[in-house]
């Protein structure tokens, strides 16, 4: 796929690509996704309408979701929308009570919200780090408890995913690592915590894939990508929207406390810099490798 074609799906795509999950696999039941807006929450809020859902997609800006919701309703799929900006407590409650006004039920949460930038940590204002921590950390914590304090009220139980990283060989985005490490380790308390209240958490964690987000990278950088996992190609915001709705749906009934690594194998092997690679790493390389950059003969 190269660089020269949009990172996101159009509606048209996302309407007509072949799904591997099971016709009517979510039907009746309501899916709420976070950052729903663009990338790979609005893919999954797609697929989950397409496999019988009734989907709400939130996220801050009132334009981008509009946008999703017309787009399904163009293609027979109906779609609900919140603006929540998941960093903020008192928004987080007021969406899940108009949510469940509407509706009357949740029964998958996917938290796709989040974002950060590539930057060394050494060069991280406190600002800058505060900034990715609140979102990716504090926010899907926010959604998480909310859910779970709404579950337990009902006596209903309900499904969490999390859409985390894949943190080995990840660099230049360590805030956004420390924060989405933070939240693997608490979807796995939790995942014994609520498992009484009949409430599953799991995490998936991409590797690199293809999507809106890839437009903070630069264009050199994200083209290399391809060549850091053995598969030696990327993925989709698809792939990681069928995986999220699998693990989440009735399908996985019997997975808790897990986090699916979709990385094409790049977890165990590879080193993906958001960034150039800094030349005392390029050097390292080298030195394991003397024909390193050097033209083919």
């Amino acid at each position: 796929m190269s660089d020269d074609q949009p990172l996101g799906y159009t509606d048209d795509a996302l309407a007509n690509h072949r799904c591997s999950l099971a016709p009517g696999l979510l039907d009746g039941l309501v899916v709420l996704v976070s950052g729903g807006g663009s990338g790979i929450g609005r893919t999954t809020a797609w697929v989950a309408a397409r496999l019988g859902a009734k989907v709400v997609v939130t996220g801050r800006t009132r334009d981008k979701l509009d946008g999703v919701a017309a787009g399904m309703a163009a293609h027979g799929l109906a779609c609900d929308t919140a603006v929540v900006d998941i960093r903020k407590r008192e928004t987080v409650e007021a969406m899940f009570d108009q949510v469940l006004d509407r509706h009357g039920r949740i029964d998958l949460l996917v938290n796709s919200a989040g974002g950060q930038f590539p930057q060394a940590a050494i060069d991280f204002s406190l600002k800058g780090w505060k900034a990715v921590i609140e979102t990716n950390l504090d926010g899907t914590f926010h959604m998480m408890q909310c859910a779970a304090q709404r579950w337990r009220k009902a006596q209903t139980g309900g499904s969490i995913v999390n859409v985390v990283v894949s943190p080995r060989g990840l660099h230049h985005v360590a805030h956004s690592v420390a924060a989405r490490a933070g939240v693997i380790a608490f979807s796995e308390a939790v995942a014994v915590e609520w498992g009484p209240l009949g409430i599953r958490v799991n995490c998936v964690a991409p590797g690199a894939i293809r999507s809106e987000g890839w437009a903070v990278y630069q264009p050199h950088v994200r083209n290399r990508y391809a060549n850091t996992n053995p598969l030696r190609t990327v993925g989709t915001p698809w792939d990681i929207a069928e995986a999220c709705l699998y693990v989440g749906g009735p399908a996985g009934k019997f997975i808790s406390g897990d986090t699916l690594q979709i990385t094409g194998a790049g977890h165990l092997w590879g080193e993906v810099w958001t960034t150039d690679k800094p030349d005392a790493f390029v050097e390292a390389t080298r030195a394991f490798d003397p024909s390193f950059n050097k033209p083919a003969q």
